[in-house]
């Protein structure tokens, strides 16, 4: 039996029956799961092993890789410049990064690129994969590609290019790094155990990586899946990719606990308040998590409803029943959500990592066991 700590009120005793019950059936290694309602930290479970031999605990402490729940982080980054006036979900891309005109993308506008829609979920072309940690290069090759699609007419998810393309709009924008800004504004003011991009010293506390058996499932593979997913340069690999987990890639390289997680969504269910402070303004979380476009991705094989970067429940509901609720998932299980409606926010994250490219059966089992509990 796998020792479960943290806490859950009586109200919450199904979703702990849960989370031991994944562990018994030998689908967790380690894992983490918290809740925040309407402020509050409200349930905070973990357990099982950091590391494949089972040396070391998963405790308070340890960090996981959350791949591209990272994309919530960058989405409200992005919304807060909007939030500050700086920015608008309407104007060009090229407006503040004038290169990204090239090849036909005069005319997308920065809420089309951060909702999948500018034609760019990946490079067709062979390159090097040591080339994604060269952030220059590949914002450069970015603005140069032709989309794969007219913008504007679908999404298609872009798994890597969209941090590039977003973290360069911010920076082009602010004058950091997503990373960086968030670091100095949100992370460390508030105590938030989430960095973009693994931090100096954080290894002996990063969870090691249980990978999955089998590829995804994606349906019809198409020339757009192709170059998000499925070439030898899609993604870094070798020493490449040990150098790029230090990067500040803001759709990939998050590394967080679930209850930093969860506390920086539960802030976005609960008007933008964050331990007394508005991290972001009611209306602007309304604007970032509205529908911008909705319907059978071009990369991914389910319909999609996209907001402003973040992922929205409907109309697959990955994270329990609200309509309202949006956040986003990774790659191998973990996710992040906030439901304004309950002003509940949640976060799961975990070393065994599934082949679900959305609405893991761990967590929804978990988040739906906890909507039982309200």
């Amino acid at each position: 039996m796998v020792e479960i700590t943290g806490f859950a009120p009586a109200r919450f005793a199904a979703v702990k029956d849960a989370f031991a019950a994944s562990f018994t059936a030998g689908e967790e290694l380690g894992a983490r799961f918290t809740l925040v309602e309407a402020g509050e930290v409200v349930l905070d479970l973990m357990g099982g092993s950091a590391d494949r031999k089972g040396a070391r605990p998963w405790d308070e402490q340890t960090l996981a890789a959350v791949f591209s729940t990272t994309k919530a982080v960058a989405a409200l980054m992005i919304a807060r410049l909007v939030d500050r006036a700086r920015l608008d979900y309407g104007q060009t891309v090229a407006s503040v990064w004038p290169e990204f005109a090239q090849a036909g993308k005069a005319g997308v506008t920065i809420e089309q690129a951060i909702s999948h829609q500018a034609g760019l979920p990946g490079f067709p072309e062979p390159m090097d994969p040591g080339l994604w940690t060269d952030w220059d290069a590949i914002c450069a090759r970015l603005a140069a590609m032709a989309p794969m699609w007219p913008p504007g007419t679908a999404s298609g998810y872009h798994p890597v290019t969209v941090g590039y393309i977003a973290g360069e709009i911010f920076r082009r924008v602010d004058g950091r790094t997503i990373g960086t800004a968030f670091r100095e504004d949100i992370g460390e003011p508030f105590g938030l155990d989430l960095w973009i991009g693994l931090p100096d010293g954080a290894e002996g506390r990063l969870a090691e990586l249980q990978r999955p058996s089998a590829l995804p499932e994606f349906g019809e593979i198409n020339d757009a899946t192709r170059a998000a997913f499925l070439t030898p340069w899609s993604s870094a690999a070798g020493k490449a990719g040990a150098d790029y987990r230090r990067m500040e890639v803001p759709s990939t390289n998050g590394y967080a606990t679930a209850e930093a997680l969860a506390r920086l969504m539960g802030a976005l269910a609960n008007d933008g308040w964050l331990d007394g402070d508005e991290i972001l303004s009611p209306a602007l979380i309304a604007e970032a998590s509205r529908e911008r476009i909705r319907g059978q991705d071009l990369v991914l094989p389910f319909d999609m409803s996209w907001g402003a970067g973040f992922m929205r429940n409907a109309p697959n509901f990955p994270w329990g029943p609200g309509a309202r609720t949006f956040g986003h998932s990774g790659w191998g299980g973990s996710c992040a959500f906030a439901d304004p409606e309950r002003k509940l926010g949640g976060a799961y994250v975990m070393n065994r990592q599934g082949t679900a490219l959305m609405g893991d059966p761990r967590p929804k089992r978990l988040i739906a066991a906890a909507y039982a509990g309200l």
